[in-house]
């Protein structure tokens, strides 16, 4: 008898520690998670009842909380000034379905229930003040915002403009876009009916192209295969084979230039410049794939990005024969790519080789305008100096007299890369451009695709370049 009661008490222990040791786990570990989780409706019940921190672009407020003054039982209503055009940064915040994007990512900043905030919500409690979260500043320049939008319009694709030197998100826009106010409604019928045309619509209005989704990069990946080249000792002079048609190995595959390039030979700098497929692929060739591999992942591939956004990694693929290689390096076969990506190679290009990660928050403030949080700029050197100005050059060639002309702008220093990105029959073309100018320095990366409104294909050189410059002008 004593050794079954024994047994029973050994089992009951186990089993009491085993829920301290697993509730110690969720309040230490998990704790954060849990309240973030966009399913924990208990916690956004609690939310509503809280003034909710400001989301702001600079100076300018994108989000906010107002008193509700409808005849629901929530004390705050989540307001988006100007919804579409803020949407992939703010994100929404909804009752029934949850936070996204920063209000997801900041969600216990803005609530005023962060570990930073516990003093304040302490006092707050004490004294029977109602309880206020703290404000996310972000790094987007409105008035860039704004130029990229208009410029956007008329198309599917995205926008992303930086600052080379610190990272700093500039700009991001995605078109379409959707209301966060339609979700954020107290109106809950309204809100499932406004869910069920957003997540139904065949344009993906919700989607952020910009910084989540990869598409191939065209020939604007031969900015990498450039810099790797260069960095493997060839210069801007060096000659390569660059015949008009190239037949890809162990394949019935032709592969052709879509410019002038010549039938002989013609340096890297004219090769880039003329955005020469044939000459990248014979210099993907002799480079090698674990050379424009490791240079790529220099850049941030393979890495995610924006983690308050979920940004997606970029992929350079892996295990590939001589006619995957080759066309790899013209940004083909399963190369692919955020906007967000191809700007960071060219920022650290304009950097002097250095890549600043990417960032979209400033800093966090308390309701009493303590700081909270600052952002810290980590900076890493991914190609030399001499490699860096190379491309510079090389970029401004290609602005001045090659495939870019289209972006260029009178009394300002231009640089920038054009791709049209092929997938198959059936699909259209995408459209890239990306682009730097200095003075001020800023990085514009341009993404297209077709969709019914651009029945015809879409071009780099024709329809993307306009549209860094825009965005390029609006920062003068």
């Amino acid at each position: 008898m004593n050794r079954h009661i024994r047994f029973v008490s050994l089992v009951s222990a186990l089993m009491v520690f085993a829920l301290l040791g697993n509730l110690t786990y969720i309040n230490l570990a998990r704790e954060d998670s849990l309240e973030a989780s966009p399913y924990n409706t208990r916690a956004r019940q609690a939310d509503f009842d809280v003034h909710r921190g400001q989301i702001l672009a600079g100076d300018t407020v994108i989000a906010d909380s107002v008193p509700s003054t409808d005849q629901s039982s929530f004390t705050y209503q989540r307001v988006y000034a100007n919804g579409p055009l803020y949407a992939p940064i703010t994100g929404f915040f909804s009752y029934i379905y949850g936070t996204s994007r920063i209000e997801n990512s900041y969600n216990r900043d803005l609530a005023g229930s962060s570990s930073s905030q516990w003093l304040q919500h302490l006092i707050d409690v004490a004294s029977g003040r109602t309880p206020q979260g703290a404000s996310v500043v972000t790094t987007i320049n409105p008035t860039l915002q704004q130029a990229a939008w208009n410029a956007l319009q008329g198309y599917d694709g995205a926008i992303v403009a930086m600052d080379p030197h610190t990272g700093a998100v500039l700009a991001l826009v995605t078109s379409p876009s959707y209301d966060p106010n339609l979700l954020a409604s107290h109106d809950l019928g309204a809100v499932q009916d406004s869910w069920a045309q957003l997540t139904t619509d065949p344009t993906d209005p919700m989607t952020d192209r910009g910084t989540r989704e990869t598409y191939p990069p065209g020939s604007t990946f031969k900015l990498v295969v450039a810099s790797a080249a260069l960095e493997k000792g060839y210069t801007p002079d060096t000659m390569i084979d660059t015949p008009s048609s190239l037949q890809l190995p162990n394949s019935s595959s032709w592969l052709s230039n879509s410019t002038n390039c010549g039938d002989t030979q013609v340096t890297l700098a004219r090769a880039l410049q003329m955005s020469c497929n044939t000459a990248f692929a014979n210099l993907g060739a002799a480079l090698g794939q674990d050379a424009i591999r490791a240079q790529a992942d220099k850049f941030g591939f393979d890495t995610t990005h924006l983690p308050e956004l979920g940004g997606a990694a970029s992929r350079f693929p892996t295990g590939l024969d001589d006619a995957q290689l080759m066309l790899s390096s013209i940004g083909q076969f399963n190369v692919a790519a955020t906007p967000l990506q191809m700007g960071m190679v060219v920022s650290a290009l304009v950097n002097g080789g250095q890549l600043a990660e990417p960032y979209l928050v400033d800093e966090v403030r308390a309701p009493d305008l303590q700081v909270l949080y600052t952002h810290d700029t980590h900076v890493t050197q991914v190609v030399s100096p001499a490699t860096a100005q190379s491309m510079q050059d090389m970029m401004v060639a290609v602005v001045a007299n090659g495939t870019g002309t289209a972006a260029r702008i009178p009394g300002v220093t231009v640089g920038g890369k054009s791709g049209t990105a092929e997938t198959d029959s059936d699909n259209p073309n995408y459209a890239w451009f990306v682009s730097y100018a200095l003075n001020p320095d800023i990085v514009v990366s341009v993404f297209l695709q077709r969709d019914e409104k651009t029945p015809v294909d879409l071009w780099g050189g024709a329809n993307a370049a306009p549209l860094a410059k825009e965005v390029i002008l609006a920062s003068r």
